[in-house]
């Protein structure tokens, strides 16, 4: 078997191992190494593995993963998301749907502080449903604003995922995380208006809230500040160059360290905050130290260059293909987690976006939104089944009866970066360079 049918292949075996319910990281991995000492020999194609695994390891981006992740752990102990989710419900808890919108503005200020979604699907799974069901909100209503509003710690920086495909695609990670802030707060803006409209029309699914003063509207601001603070270290030190990414999460995670200590976060607290880090971590480290062996065998039989260059010889329009290759991750999303489904899918089809003269920092987030439509759709609707866990008292089908509007959110979404690329490329463009 010649080097390209075998990678073709290999690409075949990782996807039916994964739908087979094989871990990602061991698919890849297991074949990358398999493909390796099957084109180079034992010897090399085991020495390549191992250096790959330690190489990548001690990559100097990678450090912001952990800090980051920190970050969001250390604001949940402290306390931090039920203040934030205070204030949004005191400012919009009149409009249509009020605790739902607060529920998704509460979420949008957490992943400003945090990198993981289901991290946020799961602290507003304890904070915001108990709320909304108090108040005769409808359970498809309150579990789906919640599986979606979390979804929002994938595109607000700081954000992991993001980190992770800049460091595979060599793009610039500061510029990849200012890039998601705009495109994030939309997002969030047409999450509420989803919201709006769907309580407008069937007004049955949102019970309205009783008024609240300006007095107690300006007092739950104070709640805010922590997350503010590192909100303004994060956004501030990447635009203005003075700091590098990874300065700035070890800045914000300090700063969260110190906030919860003001709070009086018990030390088994930060602790498991410590702990629950170091898990997350070791986890995305695997699977990234797996996808790269088997991206290294993929470049050794030529399947990427193969792909992009039959791709980009294709007489047709390239939002078409573009289009093809969002449906595409539409489709893999609903059977793989997030950040396998980048690493596997980048090698082959960011070449074919370059080819086609796309942006790649837009196209991060671009992608990143495919990948957070794919944390509520069905079967593997990663953030709905999180909710469910914290919520077992509310069904899985009733999460994803309710996911659907939120879909519709982001496919408008995805269509305002299409139409105006400069919502994801203005701020990086304009940063100061450092």
């Amino acid at each position: 078997m010649d080097p390209l049918t075998a990678g073709f292949f290999a690409c075949g075996g990782v996807i039916l191992l994964t739908l087979l319910g094989v871990r990602i990281a061991f698919a890849a991995g297991i074949t990358g190494v398999l493909g390796l000492i099957a084109v180079r020999g034992w010897a090399p194609g085991t020495g390549l593995s191992g250096l790959l695994a330690y190489s990548e390891s001690t990559h100097y981006t990678l450090s912001v993963l952990p800090m980051f992740i920190l970050i969001g752990y250390l604001a949940f102990h402290a306390g931090l998301t039920q203040g934030a989710f205070y204030a949004a419900r005191c400012w919009l808890g009149r409009l249509p749907g009020g605790l739902a919108v607060a529920t998704v503005f509460a979420a949008a200020g957490f992943g400003a502080v945090s990198g993981a979604s289901t991290a946020s699907a799961a602290v507003f799974s304890r904070v915001a449903i108990p709320e909304m069901l108090r108040y005769g909100y409808d359970k498809r209503l309150a579990a789906a604003t919640v599986a979606a509003g979390g979804t929002l710690a994938s595109l607000i920086p700081p954000s992991a995922i993001l980190v992770i495909y800049g460091i595979i695609v060599e793009q610039s990670v500061g510029a990849l995380l200012l890039a998601g802030f705009i495109p994030g707060a939309i997002s969030a803006v047409n999450y509420a208006l989803i919201i709006i409209f769907w309580c407008k029309i069937d007004p049955k699914l949102a019970t309205p809230m009783p008024a609240v003063d300006f007095r107690e509207k300006m007092r739950s601001l104070g709640q805010t500040w922590g997350i503010l603070a590192v909100i303004g270290i994060i956004l501030g030190g990447l635009y203005t160059g003075w700091m590098t990414p990874t300065e700035v999460g070890g800045a914000g995670a300090f700063i969260m360290f110190v906030l919860a200590l003001a709070h009086r976060t018990k030390l088994a607290a930060i602790w498991e905050a410590i702990r629950e880090t170091s898990k997350l971590t070791v986890m995305i480290f695997t699977i990234i130290w797996s996808i790269l062996i088997l991206v290294r065998f993929l470049g050794f039989t030529g399947v990427p260059t193969t792909v992009s260059e039959w791709i980009g010889g294709l007489h047709v329009p390239r939002l078409a293909i573009l289009l093809m290759i969002l449906g595409l991750y539409f489709v893999l999303g609903m059977f793989l987690d997030g950040i396998g489904m980048l690493l596997l899918t980048l090698p082959v089809v960011f070449p074919i976006i370059l080819k086609l003269g796309y942006d790649p920092i837009w196209f991060g987030i671009v992608i990143v939104k495919m990948v957070e439509i794919g944390l509520v759709t069905p079967p593997v609707g990663l953030n709905c089944f999180v909710v469910n866990g914290v919520r077992p008292d509310i069904p899985l089908t009733t999460v994803f009866a309710g996911i659907w509007p939120f879909v519709v959110a982001d496919c408008l979404t995805i269509a305002l970066l299409i139409a105006f690329p400069e919502i994801a490329t203005f701020l990086p463009e304009s940063m100061s360079p450092g």
